[in-house]
């Protein structure tokens, strides 16, 4: 089958190019129109008839991009979602799961055949390769997670760099010097996925103002892996007293974990979680933790596009506070001779 970007590569355009042709949205010079709808003709596409409509018809479908890689802990994924669809169909419109690894490619394909009114994308990068290809669509784009440069978008998400920095805070104040740290798989930062690098820059940049010292280990999503973790972290020498997680796949190992190796929680180490909220409060110990408030974060990402459909949203990033409930996981932390 034919697709726009096989249009795009024949025509020597890119991708968005055809979509404005196909639209009638941006102006695009007679030549490259002409070269584009011989393109067209001599591949025999067929796009969508909506396409040439775009400009005054609405489908009233959002699309949510959110590429589902190994590394991402689905269900906490799909509370987004939830959340979207939920506050999505509170304003008539519907959702369009797009899961494919495929950049920008495959949401210019969905508005060019007039699929989606608006995009929302997921798992955004510090430096992310879609977001020229997002910058030129002629529709409402919302990103939840915050890229290295947002100029030109709309964005919002928890506050992650100063939870990473309550973390250490509250066990700081806890009278704790030695943290370790069970971070988000090793893809996770490689990728430079921006949730995970900004709560880590929190967590390593208060530790160096109060006097903290952190052990930091990357786990991926296993029992294996989280077991190496804490082979490294809980060697006598570093004398670690607390324990900042950040894993929701390992999570609920982690206590069991400690408590196979005879440390207790909190009495012999604290231990505090970024997760839902529902996650910590289900372990064996109730966590203290700071909320990843999926609800909040899809319903003012839905309410974003649908200020940007009416013409009233100029770009913006909205960072929500973050809210630390304790549930008595950590504790002021044992003194030398109690260890």
């Amino acid at each position: 089958m034919i697709t726009i970007k096989d249009v795009a590569k024949h025509a020597g355009v890119s991708v968005s190019t055809v979509s404005y042709v196909l639209s009638g949205k941006r102006p695009i010079s007679t030549t490259t129109s002409q070269r584009v709808r011989r393109s067209i003709h001599e591949l025999g596409f067929h796009p969508n008839a909506g396409a040439r409509a775009l400009a005054s018809s609405r489908t009233n479908v959002l699309a949510l991009v959110v590429p589902l890689r190994t590394d991402l802990n689905l269900p906490v994924i799909m509370r987004f979602v939830s959340s979207i669809v939920a506050e999505a169909r509170e304003h008539d419109h519907d959702v369009l799961l797009l899961t494919k690894e495929s950049g920008a490619d495959e949401v210019h394909r969905v508005i060019a055949s007039a699929r989606a009114d608006a995009v929302i994308v997921m798992d955004v990068e510090a430096r992310d390769p879609r977001l020229p290809a997002l910058r030129e669509l002629d529709v409402p784009v919302v990103l939840i997670g915050v890229p290295a440069d947002p100029a030109g978008l709309s964005c919002v998400d928890l506050d992650f760099t100063t939870s990473g920095a309550s973390t250490v805070t509250h066990l700081a104040d806890l009278g704790h010097r030695s943290i370790g740290f069970i971070g988000s798989p090793p893809s996770v930062y490689e990728r430079k996925t921006g949730y995970a690098t900004r709560f880590l820059s929190g967590i390593t940049k208060t530790a160096r103002k109060r006097r903290v010292t952190v052990h930091v280990h990357p786990c991926a999503p296993s029992y294996t892996a989280l077991s190496a973790s804490l082979d490294a972290l809980l060697r006598p020498e570093l004398g670690i007293t607390g324990l900042v997680v950040h894993n929701e796949a390992v999570l609920a190992d982690v206590v069991l974990e400690l408590q196979r190796r005879d440390k207790r929680v909190p009495e012999d180490i604290s231990v505090i979680a970024l997760c839902p909220d529902t996650l910590a409060a289900a372990q064996a110990v109730p966590l203290t933790s700071i909320a990843i408030p999926a609800d909040e974060v899809g319903v003012i990402a839905v309410e974003m596009l649908m200020r940007g459909l009416a013409g009233e949203q100029p770009a913006e990033v909205r960072l929500l506070a973050p809210q630390l409930t304790d549930r008595g996981s950590t504790v002021t932390a044992p003194s030398t001779a109690d260890r």
